[in-house]
């Protein structure tokens, strides 16, 4: 095997074994410090010794034992060798440890990383990191701060949780309901992130990040069977996936919904997506934000052209959901229905009453910049692409925008 090839293993390796190897670390010690640089120090180590040695046959199995040897030998260097020690020899006991109602390891890594006792901000960004396994300036990007004041973030995250003796569990049956919540809004972030990255030196799509969500979240749909919530966050994702493989050109480019290959389309996940979605409307009960974006989802995928759209439905829908969450985005993206249903020109008004809320959002400035364009309005909708594409960090929205915008002709000469 070249070293090339090692190294698309590694990489390969990291997406894919990080959050158990964190996982299983934070499980043995407790330490979150510990179980991050323990795991980052046996992906270098696997860096250096793979390409000369070769590629162990469960490259996964060979990382978390290399990264316990790693965290053992860090908490024996401490000076203070008490409780720590005592953990250290934890590490070689194999009876099994008190699990909660979900015997996994990575679920209780999250709802550790989830704690109520965290703000909002730092659950996320706690969870991308240990979870997830982005890296800091990927996760600064997300919340648009500086990569040094997200690492102090993530830094106080974790020390509050040893403070405060936040237990490494999955919550007791009674507890969950009130825990849950959080624990959703960080997997849909987590989700978005695979589904459209943020980094401009990563892949567009991150089928490993929302392969993760999609599986996390079926895990506490099987927990949680009634809860609606639960329910229409995992159809969202699944009608969502569903379209992945169909979203990005061979040239590295995003492909717009409306000019996306149906037929290529994941027939299987649509089919769970949908019956899901039908289950929650049989309950007949008030539906919460995830049902009704599963359920505008549905639409989506239920028509066989971009042309068999029902956009009144969809705008129906997000009628309702503006009620419930009457946020400028939610706003933003009833406008491009309303441009569908009632013109360019009518959701162009709705769009730039948005303006100073979402004057840093390059979703804003592409949805004007695609009206404009629509309306003829050249300069205007090329000014708008322009800012799109300053604030647009991923490489195959950008390309998608830059082709657009060329599409204008040229600049015209003063």
């Amino acid at each position: 095997m070249s070293v090339t090839d090692v190294q698309k293993v590694i990489t390969r390796a990291h997406h894919e074994e990080w959050a158990r190897v964190v996982a299983a670390l934070a499980s043995r010690f407790g330490d979150l410090d510990i179980a991050e640089d323990a795991a980052a120090e046996a992906f270098a180590t696997a860096v250096e010794r793979w390409p000369a040695d070769g590629v162990p046959p469960c490259p996964g199995a060979w990382l978390t034992t290399t990264a316990h040897r790693k965290a053992i030998d860090r908490v024996r260097r401490e000076k203070k060798r008490g409780d720590k020690q005592r953990e250290a020899q934890m590490s070689y006991d194999d009876r099994p440890e008190p699990l909660g109602p979900i015997e996994d390891e990575r679920l209780r890594l999250i709802f550790t990383c989830c704690h109520p006792a965290l703000a909002m901000e730092a659950r996320v960004a706690l969870t991308l990191r240990m979870v997830g396994g982005l890296t800091m300036a990927e996760i600064a990007r997300a919340f648009l701060v500086r990569e040094s004041a997200m690492a102090q973030r993530i830094t106080r995250a974790k020390a509050k949780i040893k403070a405060a003796r936040i237990p490494y569990r999955v919550p007791c049956e009674e507890d969950l309901p009130g825990r849950v919540t959080g624990v959703l809004a960080v997997l849909f972030l987590v989700f978005n992130e695979g589904y459209l990255a943020t980094g401009p030196d990563t892949d567009p799509v991150r089928h490993e990040l929302t392969a993760e969500a999609i599986r996390l979240t079926r895990l506490i749909r099987a927990l949680m069977p009634q809860d609606g919530e639960v329910a229409g966050l995992l159809a969202l994702m699944l009608l969502t996936e569903a379209r992945r493989t169909a979203r990005v050109s061979p040239s590295g480019e995003l492909i717009a919904l409306g000019e996306q290959d149906r037929g290529s389309w994941d027939a299987a996940l649509i089919a769970q997506g949908h019956r899901l979605v039908r289950e929650r409307l049989a309950a007949g009960e008030p539906p919460g934000r995830y049902q009704i974006l599963a359920a505008i989802n549905a639409v989506h995928t239920c028509a066989r052209d971009a042309r068999d759209t029902d956009w009144s439905q969809v705008v129906a829908l997000y009628d309702q959901l503006v009620r419930i969450d009457p946020s400028p985005v939610v706003a933003l993206n009833r406008a491009i229905a309303i441009a569908e249903l009632d013109g360019p020109e009518v959701a162009l008004s709705s769009v730039d009453r948005l303006e100073d809320e979402l004057a840093g959002y390059h979703a804003f400035h592409a949805t004007r910049a695609d009206l404009l364009r629509r309306l003829g309005r050249s300069q205007k909708s090329r000014a708008a692409y322009d800012k799109a594409i300053e604030l647009a960090g991923n490489t195959a929205e950008t390309a998608h925008l830059t082709r657009r915008r060329d599409q204008l002709g040229q600049r015209p000469s003063r």
